[in-house]
């Protein structure tokens, strides 16, 4: 039943998951942490879940237009249970931006592969990443993964790994400008601090800490087996799942780096570990077992989200 929806690219499958998105953010907001927003907030609250419905769209045209994984729409879905396992992550709007910004920024570095305009799409992903870290610092290190797909792609090309520095000068003198043209220049010393105070209430809270745990842990076992099963079947994506990788390793090091109240980054790692997912569920070769594991898939997000808000 699912695999036969959301198997194939069909508008309808979109439609679906951006309405579904459009209810539970409101649900999420309203019903379940109750929270009130006079007129003057409401504009805020529409942008964000515009942006959150937008990153699902960029998702998708990700995913098709590099040929992350096959002509399926399981990535949308996906990415969309992931957000109803966590769905703290949609009350904080720095997040859903941040986490749109790392997914343009990974759009150009996975566009690499074709090895046409390289530099552009490096000046392109690093002034993504330096976006990204307006809304957290730490977001910076995503700098990290451009340097790693200059490597893999084309790396005697000195001129690529001046481009970044380029970029980060641009951004800076633009950034200053901005700054000194309303008179804010002090954001940047109080912006980017990089400090790391460890807040553990989330981590020694149970549910959140086993909720989080079994995320790492069965998002990196669906990877690395979609990563042998596709070495072994000699599919052409193996550096893109190896930059997809470092790019969940750097994600899972910013929830680490970045805590606090009312601050949830790990939507920034929902992307790699939706490519894990898929991956590994298109190299399911017995339909039945593919739709169990669909099934299991959509079942746990919901009861997650009925045993921790309801219990």
């Amino acid at each position: 039943m699912i695999s036969s929806i959301f198997g194939k690219t069909k508008p309808i499958n979109y439609i679906i998951v951006l309405v579904f998105l459009f209810l539970f953010y409101w649900f999420v907001h309203l019903i379940l942490f109750k929270n009130i927003y006079n007129p003057e907030q409401l504009p805020l609250q529409i942008g964000i879940l515009g942006i959150l419905l937008l990153s699902i769209l960029a998702v998708n045209f990700i995913v098709t237009r590099n040929k992350v994984s096959g002509a399926n729409s399981f990535a949308i879905l996906l990415y969309a249970l992931l957000i109803v396992l966590f769905p703290e992550t949609i009350t904080d709007g720095r997040a859903v931006l941040c986490s749109f910004f790392i997914l343009l920024a990974i759009r150009r570095i996975i566009s690499l592969k074709s090895l046409k305009d390289i530099k552009f799409k490096i000046l392109d992903a690093t002034l993504w990443v330096l976006c990204a870290s307006l809304c957290y610092d730490w977001a910076i290190l995503f700098l990290i993964l451009i340097f790693v797909a200059i490597y893999f792609y084309e790396p005697k090309n000195i001129r690529n790994w001046i481009v970044p520095l380029i970029g980060v000068l641009t951004f800076v003198l633009l950034l200053v400008g901005f700054l000194m043209l309303t008179n804010n220049l002090s954001f940047v010393k109080k912006h980017y601090e990089f400090s790391f105070n460890f807040e553990d209430a989330y981590f020694l809270d149970f549910a959140n800490s086993t909720k989080l745990g079994a995320y790492v842990l069965v998002t990196t076992i669906m990877g690395i087996i979609a990563f042998l099963k596709i070495v072994k079947l000699g599919v052409g994506r193996i550096i893109t799942l190896r930059l997809i990788a470092v790019a969940y390793c750097i994600g899972i090091t910013l929830k680490f780096l970045i805590t606090g109240e009312h601050v949830y980054p790990i939507i920034i790692t929902f992307f790699p570990a939706v490519i894990f997912m898929n991956n590994y569920v298109e190299t399911i070769e017995k339909p039945k077992l593919k739709e169990l594991v669909l099934f299991v898939c959509v079942l746990i997000p919901f009861m997650v989200l009925m045993f921790t808000s309801f219990f």
